[in-house]
């Protein structure tokens, strides 16, 4: 993680600071990788959230969850392994403003884990 972390902060600034990404389409609701991704915009403004619904740091919520569960762990106490269920929670709002290509980075770098992941238990 440590190793990712360099080129998690120079993707964020790429993608904040490139003119070329702004407004070229992606897939499917993803209109903009530089802004984030939202499915569709409330009447209202949300206290953390805002006014818009972002699906991608939703789905990676859950897909670290899955992660978690996937991964073998030792006999850790209670109160980590509720901290360890909090974090993909805490992830998902702290993602949840970002660009929606760092969002999508992450999430494919998730379910590529959860893959190898699986390969491995079978393989085992």
């Amino acid at each position: 993680m440590l190793l990712q972390i360099p080129i998690f902060i120079a993707f964020y600034q790429t993608l904040s600071q490139s003119v070329e990404l702004r407004g070229a389409p992606f897939l499917l609701w993803i209109t903009d990788l530089s802004k984030p991704d939202a499915l569709f915009t409330f009447p209202f403004t949300l206290p953390i959230i805002g006014d818009s619904f972002n699906v991608l740091p939703i789905i990676m919520m859950f897909a670290m969850v899955w992660q978690q569960k996937l991964t073998p762990t030792t006999a850790a106490s209670k109160e980590q392994a509720n901290m360890m269920l909090l974090m993909p929670v805490m992830m998902g709002f702290l993602f949840y403003g970002f660009p929606s290509g760092l969002v999508l980075y992450w999430l494919v770098n998730n379910l590529l884990t959860i893959f190898h992941q699986i390969l491995h238990k079978k393989a085992s």
